[in-house]
């Protein structure tokens, strides 16, 4: 593949690691399927390098909700906290871009354990732990992203 090819595939991978910070755009997914582009393109071994990126992904997509899970659970928040929380974050994100993602979440997650009947200490209390759940998830996301982005480097090197 020329530099040039390998510069877009590159600069995908960007995208998609910041996919995984900024939730906007599915990132693990972008993540592989630039590494999968690079693969079709280069043939041979570079399929098993986009197996083990792929099988990185795959499992960190399903070790965060784990992670996320356990951590709500410690807390004693339920799930319909942190999907609240996800539903107002999202409105927040288009009425004040990027920052209302977050703002939004915590507001939702908040309004959510008040309407479970909890005190506004309690209910912040919640908030603050379907938030550090958010955070876990999307760091082992991360880590897996930056884990397979390192599996392609080493093979686009390689080749």
């Amino acid at each position: 593949m020329p530099f040039w090819g390998e510069a877009l595939v590159g600069l995908a991978i960007v995208v998609g690691l910041l996919g995984i910070v900024f939730p906007v755009l599915p990132g693990g997914i972008i993540i592989a399927a630039a590494i999968g582009v690079w693969a079709f393109v280069v043939g041979g071994w570079a399929w098993a390098f986009f197996a083990a990126a792929a099988a990185v992904i795959v499992a960190a997509e399903v070790v965060k909700y784990f992670v996320a899970g356990r951590t709500l659970k410690r807390a004693g928040v339920p799930n319909r906290t942190v999907l609240v929380g996800a539903v107002v974050g999202i409105i927040g994100f288009f009425v004040v871009p990027f920052v209302g993602l977050i703002l939004g979440f915590v507001l939702g997650a908040m309004l959510a354990e008040l309407v479970r009947g909890w005190s506004l200490e309690n209910a912040w209390r919640g908030a603050v732990a379907a938030t550090k759940a958010a955070g876990a998830s999307m760091l082992v996301e991360l880590a897996g992203g930056l884990t397979a982005t390192a599996i392609w480097l080493v093979g686009a090197f390689s080749f």
